[in-house]
């Protein structure tokens, strides 16, 4: 698969499985993670993160850039890390 296509299933499962500001089901919002989907592809890339790593970044983003704490969101930031990690093998 090409950069652009792995990028589009990275930006998915931020949609999905993170999505800490609720906007997967808006259609005009859908690139709304899409700097934070290019800064997790290239950590998967460059295979330089790990699971928590990742976990982490999408943690960090959520609590300090977009100012979040709600219950739950260090879960959906892990199972979104997660997610991204079983996607490194198809890189």
């Amino acid at each position: 698969m090409d950069r652009k296509t792995n990028r589009a299933i990275i930006r998915k499962i931020l949609l999905t499985e993170w999505d800490p500001i609720g906007v997967s089901g808006i259609p005009e919002a859908q690139d709304e993670y899409d700097a934070y989907a290019d800064t997790v592809f290239d950590m998967l890339v460059n295979q330089t993160a790990s699971v928590d790593a990742i976990a982490q970044y999408l943690f960090k983003i959520a609590t300090e850039h977009m100012g979040l704490s709600h219950p739950g969101l260090a879960k959906r930031c892990d199972k979104a890390a997660r997610a991204a990690a079983a996607f490194q093998s198809d890189l």
